[in-house]
C-alpha cells in the first residue's frame, strides 16, 4: 500500500546494519560481528597471532603504573573504542574491555599487553555472537463481545523466556 503513494525499494531481509550481521533461522535471529572483529584484528597487525582461549589472565592486577608508556596513546585509545562497540555482540568481553576503558587516560605497554590478549581471544571467537528467541503468540475472538459485538484480540511476545511486549484489546 505504502508504494502507491511513496517510491520504495525493498532490500529483503536485514543481513548486515552498521558492522553488525544478522541472521534469520527458524529458531531465532543471530547477531554476530565477525567482519567487524577481523577488520579490527588486521588493522592492528593480529590477524595471524596465534589464538587465545583466555581474555584476561586471571591474576592480572592493571594499575597507572603498569610499565612504561606507550609512545602513541591515541592508537590505544582507538582500540578500546573498537572494542566497546564490539560489546554489543560480544557480552563475554565486557568485563575485560570495561577495565581497559579505565586505564585509557594514561596508557602504559601493561595495559597494551592486556589489550593485545584480548585480540588473540577475539581471534580465537571471531564467529561467537548473540542468538535471540524470539516467539510471539496471537489470539482474536471476533465478535464475543455480546453487548458490542466487537473483537476482542491479544498478543504477547517473548525475548527467551521474557515477556517483552503484550498487548489485549476490545
Amino acid at each position: 500500500m505504502l508504494q502507491q503513494y511513496f517510491k520504495l525499494k525493498d532490500l529483503g531481509n536485514l543481513k548486515f546494519f552498521l558492522g553488525l550481521e544478522l541472521s534469520r533461522s527458524q529458531v531465532g535471529i543471530f547477531m554476530c560481528q565477525r567482519h567487524y572483529t577481523m577488520s579490527i584484528l588486521e588493522d592492528t597487525g593480529m590477524l595471524a597471532c596465534k589464538p587465545s582461549t583466555v581474555h584476561m589472565e586471571a591474576d592480572l592486577k592493571l594499575n597507572a603504573e603498569s610499565g612504561s608508556q606507550l609512545p602513541d596513546p591515541e592508537t590505544y585509545r582507538r582500540l578500546i573504542g573498537r572494542l566497546l562497540y564490539l560489546t554489543i555482540s560480544r557480552p563475554d568481553i565486557c568485563y575485560t574491555v570495561h577495565k581497559l576503558i579505565q586505564l585509557v587516560f594514561d596508557p602504559c605497554s601493561g595495559h597494551m599487553n592486556a589489550a593485545n590478549i584480548l585480540l588473540r581471544y577475539l581471534k580465537h571467537t571471531a564467529r561467537q555472537g548473540v542468538l535471540f528467541k524470539i516467539h510471539a503468540y496471537v489470539d482474536a475472538d471476533w465478535g464475543s463481545c455480546l453487548d458490542s459485538r466487537k473483537l476482542t484480540t491479544g498478543y504477547c511476545v517473548f525475548l527467551g523466556n521474557s515477556l517483552i511486549s503484550w498487548k489485549a484489546k476490545k
